[in-house]
């Protein structure tokens, strides 16, 4: 997956964490599904990230 499509997916998944925290509440269950999974998200960004400034360069 390319980092401009991650990013998309991020903007997506925050902005649902929004609206799910502002009708359920910051502790609800859903609340906390949605940000463990826009964790996921960044934690993959990250990685793509760190992997393309380690990666020689020719």
């Amino acid at each position: 997956m390319f980092n401009n499509e991650i990013l998309t997916l991020i903007e997506k998944k925050r902005t649902e964490l929004i609206e799910v925290v502002a009708k359920n509440g910051l502790n609800s269950a859903v609340a906390i599904q949605v940000s463990r999974e826009l964790d996921s998200l960044l934690n993959m960004y990250n990685k793509q990230k760190n992997k393309q400034k380690s990666a020689p360069r020719p």
